[in-house]
């Protein structure tokens, strides 16, 4: 089984921010497969399904972005999945709005979601889509992460996300990540 989880924050006050960009690809890749996330389990939210004959399973944790590994520690060890199975999607600033990059390792780079799935993963060794939001120019870091795309950014970060489904879809059909970094970074 592979388990695609997507980072964000909970509540109808953080749909649409860019710091919901790991909710806004597994939302969009659940549409497409038609996997419903209402099951409430460990702290997350989550469905499952089968594509191409892989079982699939689709996460977001119910904790805020910053104690996501709280819910997908303890989901990985219930259903005793190993790390080369798990992909995580979130938001990336360092990332122009519309690119995506695809790691299977690699340090929080200052994000805090990362940071607790490092820690209660006990590893930085796990696949990771980043995807782009861009960086603030005048307003602050957290006003700009809680903030919603422009008019103008939305094209691009909509790319993203189908370039994300794409992704995960290809990881899914069994492909080899560092393969997939090759491709769509």
């Amino acid at each position: 089984m592979k388990m695609i989880v997507g980072l964000g924050n909970i509540g109808p006050q953080y749909d649409g921010t860019r710091h919901n960009t790991g909710f806004s690809v597994v939302d969009e890749f659940a549409e497409k497969h038609d996997i419903d996330l209402s099951t409430r389990k460990m702290e997350a939210k989550f469905g499952s399904g089968v594509i191409d004959g892989e079982k699939v399973m689709l996460v977001e944790p119910l904790t805020f972005m910053n104690e996501s590994g709280r819910a997908v520690g303890p989901l990985m060890k219930y259903f005793k999945l190993s790390l080369e199975d798990l992909v995580v999607v979130y938001d990336d600033m360092d990332l122009p709005v519309g690119k995506i990059r695809l790691r299977n390792h690699g340090s929080a780079g200052g994000h805090n979601g990362i940071k607790s799935l490092i820690a209660h993963l006990q590893t930085d060794k796990f696949n990771r889509v980043r995807v782009g939001t861009g960086h603030p120019t005048k307003e602050s870091v957290i006003d700009y992460v809680l903030g919603k795309f422009t008019t103008e950014q939305k094209p691009d970060f909509e790319k993203a996300v189908d370039n994300s489904v794409a992704a995960l879809e290809d990881f899914v059909a069994g492909k080899e990540f560092s393969r997939l970094e090759n491709k769509y970074n």
